[in-house]
């Protein structure tokens, strides 16, 4: 992860490419895995913050849209579309 150097520090900044270590049990470490490996599934980041000198990561495990689900996102915008479209014709002076 890419952390930004502290704009005023001194020349003891850290490096903003590091590795860093993920500090969870190993239990937790094999779960995500788990689920990581599954079809469709992937970690996702949901909020990072810090705390102390810690960066602290909340994770969460989110599944990917099926076809038919993006189809159907896809027509409903494609319909609010027109709508607003023909909203604005209708209504413009």
């Amino acid at each position: 992860m890419h952390i930004s150097p502290y704009d005023l520090g001194n020349r003891f900044n850290h490096d903003p490419l590091r590795s860093r270590k993920l500090l969870i049990h190993r239990r937790e470490i094999n779960r995500l895995a788990g689920y990581i490996q599954g079809k469709g599934y992937t970690l996702v980041p949901l909020s990072i913050y810090l705390k102390g000198s810690r960066v602290k990561i909340e994770l969460g495990v989110a599944r990917g849209k099926k076809e038919f689900d993006k189809r159907h996102t896809i027509a409903e915008r494609d319909a609010r579309r027109e709508m607003e479209r023909s909203f604005k014709e209708k209504f413009s002076y």
